[in-house]
């Protein structure tokens, strides 16, 4: 059998046809950046969203934002305590205070509660996370947000395809975010992209993203950044663009062999997807249950001796050495984030896993639990 990968994309003969068109095509005058403006048009309205900014990841698409959003020194932006780093690292390079939330036991993610705990005269933003996935009842976050006066990021960088009713994942708040990374649905390599409605907003993102000037001028107002993306990643992320559907639906595939082929393993379960939504699933994650004598370490080591690639779930981090220096609130009331941290491991969700390799994981995981 072929190694099994933890991640990894499907790359098709005309993704490569498309990335070879802009090879030979996509240098000189009006097509140095086509693919980006094809690739930025179609994912806004796909999204239904007004506006579109791609980055060279999604990193600088979360920074961009919260300069746009003039979010500074002394300010806080409440997040997720299980996220990746990725999602709170802006918030500092901004000087801006992060705030470091537990999330919903049946989500994974932000809901009002926990939003509302820790809402102060300082908050000025809030960052929901769509975890692996996963969505948060985002009209009552919205709603919540609005009649307080704060700015909603919808972080969907793990959440291309997900929806809540007809809304997909991408489409709430003031603005969206997503991935392209090689791990993710869709790659570009890397990438990012910022969705967004309000023009305004959208003008001055646009102006910060290259260096602090007007459309081809070189007369800079302002010191701004180097975010403008490759028509290169733009033209590979255009041509998976065009399958989408395929690709959401080959992640959806993964979870449910794996839910089939556990629906008898007593004390484990994969990810929620709670009722009116749809979870794209981007990575199938397992969580032990403590009676089992397991947690993530002893599960993952487990693994490792079978040749089997995991990944943990995602560490608090108010738990991160990253930001010991500044955690001014006690955040170990963040119950359930350290509960999943503790009992959670990504199973392997490459998109060229077969059904055969899935089973092989799962004999593992029934090896392992029977020891």
């Amino acid at each position: 059998m072929s190694e099994i990968f933890m991640a990894g994309p499907d790359i098709t003969e005309a993704d490569i046809a498309i990335v070879n068109d802009m090879l030979r095509n996509g240098w000189y005058g009006a097509s140095a950046y086509s693919y980006v403006e094809r690739f930025e048009h179609d994912f806004a309205k796909w999204h239904d969203r007004k506006y579109a900014l791609m980055t060279p990841n999604c990193t600088q698409a979360i920074h961009l934002l919260l300069a746009g959003m003039e979010i500074t020194e002394g300010q806080e932006v409440i997040i997720p305590d299980i996220t990746w780093i990725a999602s709170a690292a802006p918030i500092k390079y901004q000087n801006a205070i992060p705030v470091f939330a537990d999330v919903n036991e049946k989500s994974w993610c932000l809901d009002v509660e926990s939003i509302s705990k820790n809402l102060t005269n300082k908050t000025r933003a809030v960052i929901v996370v769509d975890l692996y996935g996963n969505l948060p009842d985002m009209m009552e976050i919205e709603d919540f947000c609005r009649k307080n006066n704060l700015y909603l990021i919808e972080d969907a960088a793990e959440a291309l395809g997900s929806s809540i009713g007809t809304r997909r994942a991408g489409s709430f708040g003031d603005a969206s975010v997503f991935s392209f990374h090689r791990t993710k649905t869709l790659t570009t390599g890397e990438g990012g992209m910022l969705l967004l409605d309000d023009e305004q907003l959208y003008e001055r993102c646009r102006f910060l993203r290259d260096h602090g000037r007007e459309k081809s001028g070189y007369f800079n107002t302002e010191v701004a950044f180097k975010y403008m993306p490759s028509n290169l990643a733009a033209a590979l992320g255009f041509a998976q663009f065009q399958r989408v559907n395929e690709l959401v639906t080959k992640k959806r595939d993964i979870w449910q062999t794996y839910k089939s082929l556990l629906s008898a393993t007593q004390g484990v379960t994969l990810n929620p997807e709670p009722s009116g939504t749809k979870n794209s699933v981007w990575s199938t994650v397992l969580l032990v249950d403590p009676e089992t004598g397991l947690n993530r370490d002893l599960l993952m080591e487990g693994f490792v001796k079978l040749g089997i690639p995991t990944r943990p779930f995602f560490y608090p981090l108010s738990s991160l050495p990253a930001f010991s220096g500044d955690l001014w609130r006690n955040t170990s009331h963040n119950e359930v984030a350290n509960r999943l941290s503790q009992s959670g491991v990504c199973l392997p969700s490459a998109l060229n896993l077969t059904s055969s390799q899935i089973e092989v994981v799962v004999h593992a995981l029934q090896e392992i639990l029977s020891q």
